[in-house]
């Protein structure tokens, strides 16, 4: 059970992509897991400590056997999901059972695999530490911790615990190196939201800093954005159980956009429960994407990938690229953009407040739309080319386009610039081409998954934000790069052509962090 003993892997759950060239001092080998979790199946029913630690070692045995298929295949880090070991839906007291204690940190330096009677309820982080050890690198996983509060702590809970919805990193010996308690809690009653933010940074010796946070944590300033920003980090490992919500926000959709926007490597593992709509990890480079979206099968998947160690280097030496970290640089490999003056050739304006669209007398008048929660100004994309202007606000999104092939199918451009209040509350600012969900208004903004419409494209807005992340999509929830995207002097912009299959969504995706 604990120590290197480890069981035959499932040849179905190995999944390598890797290049002869790749093999140098400036790539590491990094894995991550999808893991089909075996729930509990009654979350919210009171159990003990040994009916908890049954099931969470069955969730360990499966991660035991992934840390050995990753050690075959020279891993160096391997990350594994969010809620991957006990699950999810508990409520505050019968999630108890399942929590690991926790030390400080500092001053303890502590080997759980070499130290296990050091502190009492540590059987999962007993556990992982020895799988560390015994793969032979570092490990990344999620668990439920519980720590002690007094009284007299104005923050501590009536039941005198904190709980936290933690990630916990350990080294190939199977020191535990640090941990990361998630700060922005996705409707997660059963944990606490610590009181000061944790910025968590840990070493390597093949890739120097990563940093850590959780899920929805990657839609706030907080600690995401501060910790790329403040500690100059370009990896980050992200534990997830992510529900898929197309058009703009599935798993892969958003790893990839913000791995493209802020010019990093991004290890991202997910949960794998089709019924909830949960798949879709990956690894992602700025320039590369490998990953695993799969909503037909019932399996767990392990991704492995060389990745360079200076990420920017690579972005640099394919396309040139600009990330969000360089808005006021320009980009001199770019083709003129056609802005205003040739978007409004005759010009026709409609406007109510809400948004309006500005361009040839014979286009669609605006229309609006419900998509992910929140109301759209929409204009459809007709005829075999053209150029579009809508704005909302202070946004103006434009696009120019020309279709490979016409098909009976619906696209429209889409803006919103405002506060997003369902399931969750934040600003956006958004310009999104996508595809419709049948042939009438009403369906624009409805999630879809199919396409077959190949559209070349400008896209592009004057964000008032600086954080825009290039979201890019195709048929069967297939990822493509931009061929280029980045600022341009005050607009953000997305470029792509020869698209090998339908276009489900290009979007840029702006959050605006500073009015939250």
């Amino acid at each position: 059970m604990l120590g290197t003993s480890f069981k035959i892997l499932l040849p179905f759950f190995c999944y390598q992509v890797v290049s002869p060239e790749d093999f140098q001092e400036e790539y590491y080998t990094a894995a991550v897991y999808e893991h089909r979790s075996i729930l509990n199946p009654s979350p919210r029913a009171l159990s003990n400590r040994s009916a908890a630690l049954e099931l969470m070692n069955r969730n360990l045995d499966v991660y035991e056997e992934q840390v050995y298929a990753a050690a075959q295949q020279g891993v160096q880090i391997i990350v594994f999901p969010e809620d991957g070991i006990h699950g999810f839906n508990y409520t505050r007291e019968s999630i108890y059972p399942f929590l690991d204690f926790i030390p400080s940190l500092h001053p303890v330096q502590w080997n759980p695999c070499l130290e296990p009677c050091l502190f009492n309820d540590t059987e999962v982080l007993q556990r992982l530490s020895c799988m560390a050890r015994g793969g032979r690198m570092f490990l990344v996983a999620n668990l439920g911790t519980k720590q002690p509060c007094e009284f007299s702590d104005p923050h501590c809970p009536p039941d005198g615990r904190y709980q936290f919805n933690t990630n916990v990193v350990f080294s190939p010996s199977g020191t535990l190196m640090a941990r990361y308690r998630k700060q922005n809690l996705y409707f997660e009653y059963a944990f606490d939201m610590p009181s000061e933010v944790d910025y968590v940074v840990f070493d390597t010796p093949f890739a120097n800093k990563f940093g850590m946070f959780t899920c929805f944590d990657i839609l706030f300033h907080e600690p995401a954005v501060s910790l790329i920003r403040k500690f100059d980090v370009n990896h980050v490992v992200f534990p997830t159980a992510w529900m898929n919500q197309l058009p703009l926000l599935s798993a892969i959709q958003f790893q990839r956009g913000f791995a493209s926007g802020f010019n990093i490597n991004f290890l991202a593992a997910n949960i794998h429960h089709t019924a909830l709509g949960m798949t879709g990890s990956g690894i992602f480079t700025p320039s590369k994407s490998f990953y695993y979206h799969d909503m037909e099968r019932e399996e767990g998947k392990l991704i492995v990938a060389r990745i360079p160690v200076n990420p920017s280097q690579e972005t640099y030496l394919t396309n040139g690229l600009r990330s969000i970290r360089s808005r006021n640089q320009t980009h001199s490999a770019m083709v003129n953009l056609p802005l205003n003056n040739e978007v409004c050739e005759k010009e026709e304006q409609v406007n109510d407040g809400r948004g309006s669209i500005t361009g040839n007398q014979k286009l669609s008048p605006p229309f609006y739309a419900e998509m992910m929660y929140d109301n759209y100004t929409f204009v459809l994309v007709t005829g075999n080319k053209g150029h579009l202007q809508l704005c909302a606000g202070s946004l103006c999104c434009y696009l120019s386009y020309q279709r490979v092939a016409l098909s009976s199918e619906l696209h429209a451009l889409g803006v919103f610039n405002g506060l997003h209040t369902v399931h969750g509350t934040y600003y956006v600012q958004v310009c999104a081409l996508v595809k419709c969900g049948g042939l009438s208004f009403e369906t624009c903004g409805q999630e879809v998954t199919h396409a077959s419409n190949v559209i070349d494209f400008y896209l592009w807005g004057n964000f008032s934000t600086t954080y825009v992340f290039p979201l890019l999509l195709t048929s069967n929830v297939s990822l493509h790069l931009p061929d280029q995207w980045g600022w341009e002097n005050s607009y953000y912009y997305m470029r792509k052509s020869e698209m090998s299959s339908g276009l489900v969504t290009a979007a840029l995706y702006g959050r605006w962090y500073e009015k939250d």
